[in-house]
């Protein structure tokens, strides 16, 4: 913006030597800290830097307890961003901390911002950040459960859950089958909310609380963050709280498979061939391809529903990371103005995703000599595609399907992006369906 613009080249400008001296220019942070005539603190000037997002908002949130109100005019996306790089920022996990540390800035939200859409945005992140962040052992597959109930009750929800041997009766068998060496009963868990006459909108997300590999044990390094595999659970529960605090006019459906895929004497074994919900076999040739045989039931079960729009939601491979980062969400759709609509909602949103493609040409990857299908390629090439092309498979009565190959998780402390847990794709979902359903 031209007041960005301004400040940038009245801080070039400066004598910096009269301001260091004084000791109120913290060039860390390309931030001067302008005092009054008394000698109280007036007026903050903060000098943007680089590329990354949130970087503004993230400073506003480092400066010295206090309340704060933005003088500048800025553009309303740039203000948009700025408080939500604000409120991001201002996040901390630290239930088990001894000494917790206090949060004591607080930022008045400009005008030209929708305070309903930045609340509703940042209690789904700090909501599915804290999911992430739990370790396993607070958050089993009993544990998750009572969350997700809880969350039903408070935005009112129906509520249902099938556990342990009822999986089978029920038909839903690979869901069974990966989660029953874990010590608590794998289970599948249906949210309703909505009128039954309003777009169908039907969201699955990948709730395994800990991966193991199974019998193809991860190496320490790769286990060691598998807390995190439960990520598409908690990022469709985050959608499903925009959803409701902002009163979209849906008929929403969310489908969550609950399993530990442990090892015991019950573990499911490389070369067994397992009977899915849809009818097609499977044969297994990594037990740590786990997520896409749990989603495949719970995709079946979503298609033959026949919603307008299934979204699945999925800490699924780590060739998206090879391909994209961890800061893109690669997500797959066929229908190319869904498409173009979700690209662009996440360059609004501050939410990077792209599209890559179901391939056809590769789906002879995914053919097994003894199955239907394979649930791990062996050669390890177009790995996030091919499990794409899987879970496509169980799909085709939908009217649209997307499926979204995220990390949700930060390597490193970014603006607005602390280490650990983050939620990717959410906002961008959330507008998009918002677009469509306008449209509709």
């Amino acid at each position: 913006s031209d007041d960005i613009n301004c400040l940038s080249g009245y801080l070039d400008n400066l004598e910096m030597k009269y301001v260091l001296s004084s000791g109120y220019f913290s060039s860390k942070i390309n931030t001067l800290f302008v005092p009054s005539t008394a000698g109280s603190l007036k007026l903050i000037l903060i000098k943007p830097s680089g590329k990354k997002r949130f970087v503004i908002g993230s400073r506003i949130a480092r400066l010295p307890p206090g309340s704060y109100y933005i003088k500048s005019n800025l553009s309303e996306e740039l203000a948009f961003e700025v408080v939500l790089g604000f409120c991001f920022s201002s996040y901390k996990y630290q239930p088990f901390k001894k000494k917790k540390e206090n949060f004591d800035v607080l930022l008045c939200i400009p005008k030209n911002v929708n305070k309903k859409r930045i609340i509703a945005f940042s209690k789904a992140e700090f909501f599915v950040r804290n999911l992430i962040n739990t370790p396993a052992s607070f958050l089993g597959p009993n544990n998750f459960e009572n969350v997700i109930k809880l969350f039903a009750k408070e935005k009112c929800f129906t509520f249902e859950s099938i556990i342990g041997e009822d999986l089978v009766r029920q038909n839903f068998p690979m869901i069974h089958t990966v989660g029953k060496a874990g010590r608590e009963a794998p289970r599948f868990i249906e949210l309703n909310w909505g009128k039954s006459n309003n777009y169908k909108v039907t969201l699955v997300g990948k709730g395994v609380c800990f991966d193991t590999g199974g019998l193809n044990i991860k190496s320490g390094t790769s286990m060691g963050n598998m807390k995190k595999d439960m990520a598409g659970a908690a990022s469709v529960l985050g959608l499903a709280e925009c959803i409701v605090s902002l009163n979209l006019e849906v008929s929403l459906k969310v489908l969550i498979p609950i399993v530990e895929n442990s090892i015991s004497s019950q573990s499911f074994r490389p070369g067994d061939v397992l009977l899915s919900r849809k009818g097609l076999t499977v044969e297994v040739n990594n037990t740590d391809a786990e997520g896409r045989l749990i989603l495949a039931d719970a995709l079946s079960y979503a298609d033959e529903g026949k919603p307008d729009l299934l979204v699945c939601m999925a800490t699924l491979t780590g060739s998206a990371r090879v391909a994209l980062g961890q800061d893109i969400v690669p997500f797959y759709c066929d229908e190319d103005t869904f498409s173009a609509t979700l690209i662009s909602c996440s360059q609004e949103n501050c939410d990077p995703m792209w599209r890559l493609p179901f391939y056809s040409e590769y789906e002879d990857m995914i053919e097994s000599n003894v199955a239907d299908l394979d649930n791990a390629p062996k050669s390890g090439m177009a790995g996030s595609i091919t499990a794409a092309l899987f879970l496509k498979k169980f799909v085709e009565m939908s009217t649209s399907f997307v499926h979204c190959d995220i990390f949700a998780w930060s390597l490193s402390d970014y603006p607005g992006r602390p280490i650990g847990g983050i939620m990717q794709g959410v906002r961008s979902l959330f507008t998009a369906i918002e677009s469509q359903v306008k449209k509709d």
